[in-house]
């Protein structure tokens, strides 16, 4: 792939001065369509020491608005970094709607050094390789646009650029900076970059190989690559229009008024078919006081125990609460956490995205929430909305919920890979139960700011929530982010139950 490549391509002085006028208009009139659609724009330059990354990233943004644009440069990871899934810092790292994101490296840099110093085999790089597909599919179906660069140049004119940027004295800082290698082997380099390269190379994703040894020609190639990519985008309608990162017709609906007048009639509920895995669910399950209250103290204090302990052995922990309105989630969490120290966990609450959020990928938020390895994460309500009120209420389109279940799905297990253990519980009640608490809720000053028009809504789809949690079970309980689904008809029950199955499933991976 990379041998192939003519690196005796050169551009006349004459001809890039012919050339760049024309290309930094164009670039600029698209920068500016890219804002007015709310596309995000990826691009990341990866290639040899001195093939010009820097100077490809500064000519492309010189005509750019500088208020639409970011620059990162990847850099050996942090202590921060190294205690959060690999593809974190990446994630944290994606521009808003309208806005590009230009990477001087990025999730490459470090699977190929890994690679070429020997830390991984070539089944490390398959999976860092599929990992990483996975990634860019994910953006690329969500509608960020992804221009990936690799610049190539000969072992003779990069030992020829270092011999230079040695002898420059505002350049020879780059080559002291912290945490640089030495120089690897050129043919080393080569094969490893080669083998990434190809399995990387997809329909979604290909790279752009940039002959990069005569400066002029690189930099003419780099804008006319990007410009053609975001022409493409830009004319073919390949990617929805999206207003502040919803699509139009989800904003159209989100405007229409909603009736304002609680509906207290019960649900429908399915009949006459054979029992699915919620309605085969034992809802009679019950613990008096007495029982409660002898099973609470000794699992909340072995769960102290165990986050010291995950603390020590840096296991990340992500619990996910998911259930019907009323169904005793608040409360529940209140247990798990009474006798940890809040200096080891946080509770997280997941509203409704906002204009920040919707400007991203809906994966973003929760990549940015991840605890910290020896660290646990409480979501209250969590990334299912995307196929749960996102799918009833109408806010995803029917594409975009249903890639969801394998988008999810590989997140899951990004972060199984790093170790993290998983513990997804599902508060499962019946309809009459329902009622009962919101009017109890109703009844009570004291509990009455719980209970809110959106509630009643929720209600009356019941069935249609319904549809959708058996098949969310269905399709994301994996063997290493498994749900349970939780008896919550009795509220004490329930938080022994799920205390438990947290409490075994840390011993298992702790192995205490």
């Amino acid at each position: 792939m990379l041998e192939t490549l003519d690196l005796t391509q050169k551009l006349k002085k004459s001809e890039y001065s012919a050339l760049m006028p024309d290309l930094r208009v164009e670039l600029r009139d698209h920068q500016q369509a890219v804002y007015a659609a709310g596309i995000q724009v990826v691009i990341l330059f990866e290639g040899w020491e001195a093939a010009g990354k820097g100077d490809s990233i500064g000519t492309l943004v010189y005509p750019m608005d500088p208020r639409g644009f970011k620059v990162y440069t990847t850099h050996t990871p942090t202590e921060e970094e190294c205690l959060r899934p690999y593809l974190w810092r990446f994630w944290t790292k994606l521009p808003a709607g309208g806005k590009f994101a230009l990477l001087d490296r990025g999730w490459y840099r470090q699977r190929l050094e890994e690679r070429v110093d020997g830390k991984i085999d070539r089944q490390g790089v398959m999976v860092a390789a599929g990992e990483i597909r996975e990634f860019e599919r994910q953006l690329s179906d969500e509608g960020v646009v992804l221009i990936k660069f690799w610049l190539q140049i000969s072992k003779k004119e990069q030992k020829r650029r270092l011999a230079n940027m040695q002898n420059d004295r505002y350049e020879r800082w780059r080559l002291r900076q912290p945490g640089r290698k030495k120089s690897r082997d050129y043919q080393g380099c080569l094969e490893a970059t080669e083998e990434v390269l190809a399995l990387t190379n997809t329909a979604n994703a290909p790279w752009n190989l940039v002959e990069a040894e005569d400066r002029n020609f690189r930099r003419v190639r780099v804008l006319q690559c990007v410009i053609a990519s975001l022409r493409r985008v830009l004319t073919t309608g390949g990617i929805p229009l999206r207003v502040h990162g919803i699509s139009a017709a989800c904003a159209s609906r989100m405007s229409q008024p909603v009736d304002p007048e609680p509906s207290h009639l019960a649900p429908t509920v399915r009949t006459g078919a054979a029992p699915n895995l919620l309605e085969r669910v034992d809802l009679s399950k019950k613990l008096d006081r007495k029982e409660y209250e002898e099973r609470l103290d000794p699992l909340q204090e072995r769960l102290r125990e165990l986050e010291l302990e995950c603390y020590h052995q840096r296991v990340a922990v992500v619990v996910v609460y998911e259930g019907w309105d009323a169904a005793g989630k608040g409360g529940n969490i209140k247990r798990l956490t009474q006798e940890l120290d809040p200096r080891g966990y946080e509770v997280i609450p997941i509203a409704a995205p906002d204009a920040t959020e919707r400007g991203h990928h809906y994966l973003w938020r929760f990549w940015r929430q991840l605890p910290k390895a020896g660290h646990i994460a409480i979501f209250d309500r969590s990334w299912y909305g995307r196929v749960l009120v996102e799918r009833v209420e109408g806010l995803a389109r029917e594409a975009e919920w249903q890639r969801a279940y394998q988008e999810i799905n590989e997140f899951e297990r990004h972060l199984a890979d790093w170790s993290a253990v998983i513990a997804k519980f599902w508060l499962h009640l019946s309809p009459e139960e329902q009622l009962r608490r919101f009017r109890e809720r109703e009844a009570m000053p004291h509990k009455r700011y719980k209970i809110t028009e959106e509630d009643w809504r929720n209600r009356a789809k019941w069935n249609d929530y319904r549809v959708a949690v058996i098949e969310m079970i269905e399709r994301t309980s994996t063997s290493y982010a498994p749900w349970t689904i939780v008896e919550a008809e009795d509220k004490l029950w329930a938080r022994i139950r799920t205390l438990d199955i947290l409490v075994k499933a840390l011993e298992q991976r702790l192995k205490v």
